[in-house]
This record gives structure tokens, sequence and C-alpha cells, in this order.
């Protein structure tokens, strides 16, 4: 008679069961990442009149780069890998940190999460979920991520360092955007959304704090499934905030102008955003209430954000949280412009038409081509926002500035305790990524750079190759497909 089989060992053969489907999975994803990046290369060539010579080089020189590739999937990565310099965030759940790639001298930001909070509470999906969207949507309006890695501890998301701060920090320093600085970090956040639900994913939790700014001011979106989204199940139900809300219009506050609505929220929002509950002030409202939610609700935060830019503070700003939550899941009675902020009819239409029950929301029938189209848009060349001039500089006065963070202590105990290597689990089977254009090259003439492609001709009155030197980093390919 068999013995049963001891639950241990079930968990031990489920193991091995995901770690072997994961890595034919892994292997058969890369195979076709090779074909695709193979075959846009010799598209692009039949479009250039290159000699047949010329051409011959440039795939040789592809067929290069996937050998360095695959040598250097083979590294297994570890946090030693990155001299660790400045913490510029921290959160419930890790830190991210400004390090330098040892191999490269690459500077990175990198985010660490700990395995063991990630499982109390519940996190393992959003934390697949990020790895996933991140190395899936290939854009210029989404931070980039160059590879993740695990140990017996840690989760590890190395990310390209944006040196110009967050919007969140940008208002803090002006109060209120003026209309031109709205509408282009609005029509920005319109792109990063509608790259997102191209691929099928929600954010859910866009904020101020997940837009970060690069050196030269553009806005790219961030924090994917771990940024502090509010607890649902201590929220109130749909009765208890219709009665909150009674109570609210019963016995009004205090009357506050423009300007003291904006001193209450400067004064607050900092605690509220590192806070372990967070800030529900840009979620929407169908999210709030436990209902079913669709891509819409993505398009009622960047209505929040664009309020808050022009107006200076969100829409549904309380001192409590829960104050805050009622007010969104009643916003008839509560959404309201004060008197003397000075919105454009088209602005203040456009706030109304995504601040809205989801049904009737700009973005939910037609996605962002109905949002783009909007007069409040007029003038915006959306193709070419990305190479235009922001119209905020941010200042950063070389590669390690961290003035557009705030400034957070060095911490002892365990978050600096040196973590052990990493064993096989089961919860994060599939985490690891490299991104194809982070392999290092061996070219020195490349300078160290990874992604681009780099040859030498003789003069020739023909066209030269610099419109695909650097093709690869462009290519909307990514080199291993998110596995679960």
């Amino acid at each position: 008679m068999s013995q049963p089989v001891s639950e241990q060992s079930q968990k031990r053969a489920e193991a091995a069961k995901s770690y072997i489907e994961n890595m034919f999975k892994m292997q058969h994803q890369n195979r076709q990442a090779r074909s695709e990046r193979r075959s846009l290369l010799e598209q692009q060539l039949k479009s250039e009149t290159f000699s047949e010579e010329e051409k011959q080089n440039i795939i040789q020189q592809l067929e290069q780069r996937e050998r360095e590739y695959i040598r250097f999937s083979r590294h297994r990565m570890s946090a030693g890998d990155f001299e660790p310099l400045t913490v510029i965030g921290r959160g419930a759940f890790g830190e991210v940190r400004l390090c330098k790639e040892k191999s490269t001298g690459k500077i990175v930001a990198v985010k660490k999460l700990q395995k063991s909070e990630m499982l109390r509470r519940g996190q393992v999906a959003h934390v697949k979920a990020e790895r996933n969207v991140l190395a899936e949507v290939q854009n210029q309006y989404i931070v980039k991520l160059h590879y993740s890695f695990q140990d017996e501890t840690y989760l590890y998301l190395v990310m390209e360092y944006l040196p110009g701060g967050d919007i969140m920090t940008l208002l803090m320093r002006k109060d209120i955007l003026s209309h031109e600085e709205s509408q282009f970090y609005v029509a920005e956040t319109v792109l990063a959304i509608e790259s997102i639900h191209s691929k099928n994913y929600i954010h859910r939790d866009i904020k101020p704090d997940n837009l970060l700014l690069d050196a030269q001011g553009h806005m790219k979106l961030s924090d994917f499934g771990l940024c502090k989204p509010v607890d649902v199940d201590k929220l109130p139900t749909a009765s208890q905030a219709d009665r909150m809300a009674n109570d609210l219009l019963a016995t009004p506050g205090p009357n506050r102008t423009q300007k003291e609505n904006l001193s209450y929220w400067q004064k607050n929002r900092r605690t509220l955003a590192y806070s372990m509950v967070g800030t529900p002030d840009y979620i929407a409202p169908e999210v709030l209430s436990k209902k079913g939610y669709g891509m819409e609700c993505d398009w009622w935060s960047l209505g929040a954000i664009m309020y808050e830019m022009l107006l200076g503070y969100p829409p549904f700003y309380s001192d409590d949280p829960m104050v805050t939550c009622s007010k969104i899941m009643n916003w008839r009675k509560f959404l309201r412009f004060a008197p003397e902020a000075q919105l454009t009819p088209a602005a203040r239409d456009l706030i109304q038409r995504l601040l809205c029950d989801a049904d009737s929301r700009l973005g939910t029938r037609q996605g962002a081509a109905e949002i783009k189209a909007h007069p409040f848009f007029a003038g915006v060349r959306w193709d070419d926002l990305y190479s235009s001039t922001a119209p905020y500089q941010p200042i950063v006065d070389h590669e390690l500035d961290t003035q557009n963070f705030e400034n957070f202590p060095e911490m002892d105990g365990p978050e600096g305790a040196t973590p052990r290597r990493r064993s096989r689990d089961p919860n994060f089977v599939g985490y690891t990524y490299k991104n194809f254009n982070a392999t290092p090259s061996s070219d020195h003439s490349n300078g160290g750079q990874s992604g681009g492609v780099n040859f030498k001709r003789k003069p020739s009155p023909r066209p030269t190759l610099s419109d695909v030197q650097g093709s690869f980093s462009q290519m909307d390919v990514s080199s291993s497909k998110p596995s679960s």
C-alpha cells in the first residue's frame, strides 16, 4: 500500500514543475525574440540604399550582439553587481536606491522589495504584474527596466534613473502649473496610459508621485502594482459612504478659499504619500466601491491629476483618507471648482468629462483617441511630443544628482544585511529578466553603451547609416516577454 505524499514533498514537486516549465517557456520566447529582431533589422535594411557588403556587416553586428546577450543571460545577477549609493525612495515594501553597475559604470535606480512582506500582505501577484508590464511595454513614456532578479530575501528591479524627480515634487515647488505645463504633462500622461492599455494592463493608482521626470523634463510612468493601494477591505461600503457624505453636507466644515485649500494640502501631502495607508485622492469610485472596473478607471485618475495641476490640490481632498473616499464615491455632491480658479472652458470641460460615471467617461468607448481629440489639447503634436522641448527643465548638475528627490536616512539592521544566494522559490518563479538593450557590449568603440549597432563605412554620397544606428534600442521587441 502506497504511503500518502507529504505536503512538503508536494510543494517541492510543484516548485520543480514550475521551474522546468518556466525554463522551457523562456527558451521559446528568447528564440522568438531573436527571430523578430533579425526580421525587423532586415526590413529596415531593405528601405535603405546599402551595398550587400554593408548589409552583411550590420547583420554580423546583430549576430555578435545576440551572442553577447546569450552569454550575459547565463550570468546570475546579485546585489553585489551594483555599488549602492543614495536612497531616493522608501515605502511599505522596500526602498529605491541610486546605484552604479560595477561592470559598466551605468547609473541605475534599483528597487529592492522584501519577499516576506510580499507574501505576508498577499502582494505576489502585484509584484509579478509590475515586473511583467515593465518588461513587456517598451515605450518612451514608461520607465525602462534593465534587469530583474532575486535572492533569498529580496526581489530587485533595476531601472533607468530619472533625475528630474516627479510631478508631486514639481507641484510642491510651483503650487499650480500653467496652462502650457498642464497641457504638456497631461498629454504625456495620456500617451503613457495608452501604451499600457494597448498591452491590456490597468494601472489603477496613477498619481503625481508615480509620474517621474527625466533630465530634460519629460514624463515617464512608473510603479505598477506596488504603489501602496488603499486597503479596500477597510474602505466604507456604499451605504456608509452615503451616510458620511450626508453628514458632511449637513455639517459642512470651514469654507476654505483655493489658497487655503492649497496650504492645507501642501502641509499634509508628503505625509500621506509616504504613509502605510497611502492616499486615495486619485482612485476612481468604481475601484473604491469594490465593484468591477476596467481601463477607464485610469482616465479618472488623469482627471484628478489635471485638477490638481490647475488648482493646486486634488478635487476630493480631506485630512482623513476615509472622508476622501466618501467624497469620491459621492463625487456629484463634492466636485467643485473654486470661484477664483483660472480655468479655460476647455480645461474645465475635460476635467468634468473625466471625473464622472465610468459609462460616460471620456476614454471608455474609444480609449485615448477620444481624449486626444478634446479641445484642451488643441495644438498638441502628439507624434512629436517626446522630441519637443518640455516646458519645465529640472535642475540636474551631474549624473549622480538627487536634489530633485527627498532625503532618506540610511537604515540599519535587516535592510542593510548581505542577502544569501537565491534558492528556488516557487512563489517567484520566472521573475528574472534581462533587457536585450542593456547587454554590456564588448565593442569598446561603443563606449560601453548598449542597444546600438556601431559600424564604419567609407565616405559615400549615398545616405548615411545614422538613421538605423541605435535602431536596436528603439525596437519594440522585448528580449524576453514576461512570464507568469
